[in-house]
């Protein structure tokens, strides 16, 4: 399994590094210990994806849209994260 879900984190093991999400938060760190900014780009900015169980909590959208990004962290194309995470 690539992805784990503790009582505070979400901890993610990508084909680039290992990565841990506070689910509070949203704050992403390398298991290394680094952290890694992500700016979110809002929903009104791309094709919005309708989500029921959080469609109200811009949060939680946030943290599942990271979780998805860095478990397949091998599709990232965004220069200023891959520089984060080499």
């Amino acid at each position: 399994k690539i992805v784990k879900f503790t009582e505070n984190h979400v901890l993610i093991k990508g084909e680039r590094a290992e990565y841990s999400i506070h689910l509070g938060s949203g704050l992403i760190h390398q298991k290394a210990g680094s952290a890694i900014n992500v700016l979110p780009v809002h929903s009104q900015h791309r094709g919005r994806v309708f989500l029921p169980f959080i469609d109200d909590d811009p949060k939680t959208a946030e943290i599942m849209a990271k979780v998805i990004l860095f478990a397949q962290d091998e599709k990232i194309k965004d220069v200023f994260i891959l520089e984060q995470i080499k």
